[in-house]
């Protein structure tokens, strides 16, 4: 099933050197804090390091030599990240789903993967709370097999003055989208796509914060643009279109899409700002609170790509709310 510490850390050290107006309905819409864009993060480049080094005639296993995380053998390191090891194991087994995942031989003959995971990963997480002192860092990887799709994910231990993985607490290959979810740790530092979809994102969106739904959803928008839609360069020119068309659009539908997500989207004619145009804001809803997440919003003067979004539920709001999210 999934690949622990013990197997791959056997194998390093052999190598030595080692984010209409139907129904009245009241909806809130959380926005991100505007302090929260950030510059795109800088990738943290996860090339594989070998544990293995000679101290003093004396072949020793260095994790992270300036932590002090220096081990005689397998027994003690393995040891001392028991707990973390454990607790990846745990949430693995929570996740995982049979029914539609791949199975235990499968996920073994994809072992293969876990190298350019470490090499070059899509995006990079990090749990810096729940260990305080040993980060968890979560590398992601989108494998685009010709015959069927899947992520291949690996949690390392990222050696803190040279940021290469000296240590895997767990890695897999999965096809269940919600499985990889539940690795996609604390905070995002790194998502390959940051920097293309800058484009789009704007102050209080989940595309600023590498929301991989967000990032996906536009990714299929702009796949179905015209040719003599409004190019991607103009995006910004819209912005203040965003806050217009949240708190009186002239449509709002709901769905749920094929992974379970709840979107909700307003539509907003926006013909007195440019003659034709429709400003569109895609949102997800928490199905426990109703609160809506910003993920992304965009203009078009296509009609028809508007009528893509005009399925699931008509709603009306009377009211709509934004609370901030910090």
């Amino acid at each position: 099933m999934s690949k622990v510490a013990s197997k791959l850390n056997n194998k390093l050290n052999k190598k030595v050197a080692a984010g209409s107006r139907a129904k009245s309905k009241q909806i809130k819409i959380k926005v991100k804090a505007e302090n929260s864009k950030k510059k795109s993060p800088k990738k943290v480049k996860a090339k594989a390091h070998f544990a293995a080094k000679s101290i003093d005639d004396k072949e020793l296993i260095v994790i992270d030599e300036t932590q002090g995380l220096i081990f005689e053998n397998d027994k003690t390191m393995l040891g001392y990240f028991s707990e973390q090891i454990k607790a990846m194991e745990e949430r693995y087994t929570k996740n995982y789903a049979p029914s539609r995942d791949f199975a235990e031989a499968e996920i073994d003959a994809k072992e293969e993967y876990l190298e350019a995971t470490l090499d070059d990963p899509d995006e990079i997480w990090v749990d810096a709370e729940t260990f305080p002192e040993i980060p968890l860092y979560a590398l992601i990887k989108t494998i685009d097999d010709p015959f069927e799709p899947f992520i291949y994910v690996a949690v390392v231990y990222l050696n803190t003055e040279d940021k290469y993985p000296s240590f895997v607490f767990i890695h897999f290959a999965t096809k269940d989208t919600q499985l990889a979810e539940a690795f996609r740790l604390k905070e995002i530092i790194y998502h390959r796509k940051l920097e293309a979809i800058q484009f789009a994102a704007i102050d209080g969106d989940s595309l600023l914060e590498g929301d991989h739904l967000a990032i996906g959803l536009l990714e299929s928008m702009m796949k179905l643009r015209g040719e003599k839609d409004v190019p991607a360069g103009q995006f910004q020119d819209f912005a203040e279109q965003r806050e217009e068309t949240i708190n009186s659009p002239d449509e709002i539908w709901r769905k749920v899409d094929s992974e379970g997500h709840t979107l909700v989207t307003f539509i907003r004619d926006i013909s007195e700002f440019k003659s034709d145009h429709f400003y569109i804001v895609v949102t997800e809803e928490d199905p426990n609170t109703e609160v809506h997440s910003l993920l992304f919003s965009f203009p078009t003067n296509d009609s028809t790509l508007a009528d893509r979004y005009r399925q699931g539920e008509n709603l009306e709001a009377e009211e709509v709310s934004q609370e901030s999210s910090h």
